[in-house]
């Protein structure tokens, strides 16, 4: 079906197409088939598996099981490491480092599809790759990636001005020959490999796009391990692909340690080619209750466990330990998740940040130091993350190799002494505080956040009443109102797209001030040259250390409420064979998803 004008007819035929792509093989069906079935558990559904908008979890999940990019990080490894994926290897770097040469594995089709000639999928082309990259900066695309390699590879940014002429060719973004596609940066980017590991840069055919318009959303047509056969807000449905490439599971190659990963199995992989199971399908189940009870009546293979459900699963915190219930049946991990939580203060409002008078510019910066003495991290933890989660100062989470597991916790213990000290050498006293308005998506968990965040400011001389709650009906809309400046105290995460930090620092320079990722719209010189020196750095010592004071200045700033980083319980029916992430190696682990009791598996 060719793209369709017609907003409103698309929006008729996305319907259509997706009630036709639930008319699925139906669970009884694929049993009387022998087929091997993986059920997996998200909390959430995306609304797209288009690779250009995948900015959330469950769309990448799908999107790497659909497409492939050209690396990925290794299944087991930690800390993680990047690897190949359609690549053949490592990339070729200049010795200035702004010229990146890499080849892709020949012999490699996507999918048979009617968008190709007699429906035959074709050969994968480094063609693709720039093609792929190029819709980014379509803004018929409405796609979400852009931000990877904006302003960062030779006339890509120039190229909007052929008015987005697929054909037009960019300098730095070069397909030299059917197999070896060549980068040229403006400047060094040492995070580009991890870039390209990303569902954002996963290669699409030009021709599929072409044939189906925006509906490429719901009909992917990729080269990964899997192919879609349904769709839609509850699940989606993959089956696998015959046509994948034969690579076998090698453990040293992946980063196998059989004193981590012995109790997983998946040493028993070792020779045999993924994927392991014929259908896998993602069951998008946004209720704790409904996920968990599916899980437990045997109707899911995986599931995290809510936060509710610890009581139900842990029978010990530190350390963390199944009940023996659980154990008998389920394998578990608890891994930190590879991201942080923290609460920002929008500096651009003059009642709590930055103000053109020096003196009231002073006496704010000392409300917010304030404020932050007086939230008690234990507290938060204990109440809403089960007390398993990780305090520490700053924004740089344990996920990241450079994490300063010495630095100083002052900032992450509370101090209601120091804060009413603090306000009162600088002129606050309870008449004269302003107002806080305390945004966020309105539910059960985060109104009882709020709840917690004004009992904490109530100790320091806060009346309740001074502390208002700014709810939203939707995170698209709480997610629209501090991009607009709109939100005084901004509760928020970030889950890291690669181990770097910078891609945490990223969230405090200056030029990234909203609606860009900088939601505190912090502006400090310091901290914003640091930021340009660090981006062209290698990982090395200094670097660690340059990223480490720029930690510091964000604590010193008093900025945000930082940082927790949650302990995630994953649970799986250890029918299957697996070792489960949410981090970077995401839904790319699920390739590797194996039944514990197949013949194939078996046999040694």
């Amino acid at each position: 079906m060719k793209f369709l004008k017609s907003a409103h007819f698309f929006a008729v035929i996305s319907v259509l197409m997706l009630l036709l792509y639930g008319c699925g093989q139906s669970e009884d069906q694929a049993e009387q088939d022998n087929l091997i079935v993986y059920r997996h558990a998200m909390d959430g559904a995306p609304n797209t598996l288009d690779p250009a908008q995948s900015a959330i979890i469950y769309a990448n999940f799908g999107v790497v099981n659909l497409y492939d990019t050209l690396y990925r990080y290794k299944y087991l490894a930690r800390p993680y490491e990047l690897t190949t994926n359609l690549a053949v290897d490592i990339p070729e770097i200049s010795e200035d480092g702004l010229t990146y040469t890499i080849r892709i594995k020949p012999g490699v089709h996507y999918i048979d599809d009617e968008a190709f000639e007699g429906g035959i999928g074709r050969e994968v082309v480094a063609e693709d790759f720039v093609y792929s990259i190029k819709r980014h900066f379509d803004p018929r695309t409405l796609a979400q990636g852009a931000w990877l390699w904006q302003n960062r590879i030779e006339g890509l940014d120039a190229w909007v001005d052929t008015s987005y002429d697929y054909d037009a060719p960019v300098s730095g973004l070069q397909a030299i020959d059917k197999y070896t596609i060549r980068i040229k940066l403006l400047r060094p980017y040492p995070q580009l490999t991890h870039t390209l590991s990303q569902g954002f840069a996963a290669l699409v055919p030009r021709e599929a796009v072409e044939f189906y318009g925006r509906e490429i959303s719901i009909h992917p047509v990729g080269s990964g391990p899997f192919r879609l056969v349904s769709f839609s807000s509850a699940q989606s449905v993959m089956v696998r692909n015959e046509k994948f490439r034969q690579e076998p599971f090698d453990l040293e190659r992946e980063g196998y340690d059989e004193a981590v990963h012995g109790f997983s199995g998946v040493q028993r992989l070792a020779g045999k080619s993924p994927p392991f199971v014929d259908r896998l399908e993602h069951h998008y189940i946004s209720e704790d209750a409904a996920r968990w009870n599916a899980f437990m009546s045997g109707e899911l293979d995986y599931m995290r466990a809510p936060a509710n459900q610890f009581d139900s699963v842990l029978e010990s915190r530190d350390p963390i330990r199944a009940l023996p219930e659980i154990a008998e049946k389920y394998n578990m991990l608890a891994p930190m998740e590879s991201g942080v939580v923290h609460i920002d203060f929008n500096l651009d409002d003059e009642r709590i940040g930055y103000h053109e008078d020096p003196g009231q510019n002073t006496r704010n910066k000392a409300l917010r130091c304030a404020i932050i003495k007086a939230f008690d991290f234990p507290a938060r933890n204990e109440a809403i993350y089960y007390d398993i989660a990780r305090v520490y100062p700053g924004i740089i989470p344990p996920a990241a190799p450079e994490f300063d597991a010495g630095a100083d916790p002052a900032s992450v213990i509370r101090d209601v002494d120091g804060a009413k000290a603090m306000l009162a050498l600088n002129g606050w006293t309870p008449e004269n505080l302003p107002d806080l308005e305390y945004g966020f998506t309105a539910g059960v968990t985060q109104r009882q956040m709020y709840e917690q965040f004004r009992s904490f400011m109530g100790d320091i001389g806060y009346h309740p009443d001074k502390i208002r709650a700014l709810a939203f009906a939707t995170f698209g809309d709480f997610n629209k109102a501090y991009k607009e400046r709109k939100v005084m105290i901004i509760p928020t995460g970030w889950n890291m797209d690669y181990p770097d930090a910078e891609n945490v620092m990223q969230l405090f320079y200056g030029p990234n001030e909203a609606p860009g990722s900088n939601h505190a719209n912090m502006r400090n010189e310091e901290f914003d040259r640091l930021y340009e020196q660090t981006a062209v750095m290698q990982q090395s010592e200094e670097r660690t250390g340059l990223y480490r004071r720029m930690n510091e200045i964000i604590v010193d700033e008093c900025v945000a409420m930082t940082g927790l980083s949650r302990t995630f319980v994953l649970l799986w029916d250890k029918k299957m064979l697996m070792y489960p992430d949410r981090s970077f190696v995401s839904g790319y682990f699920n390739r590797f998803v194996a039944p514990a009791t197949a013949p194939a598996i078996e046999a040694e």
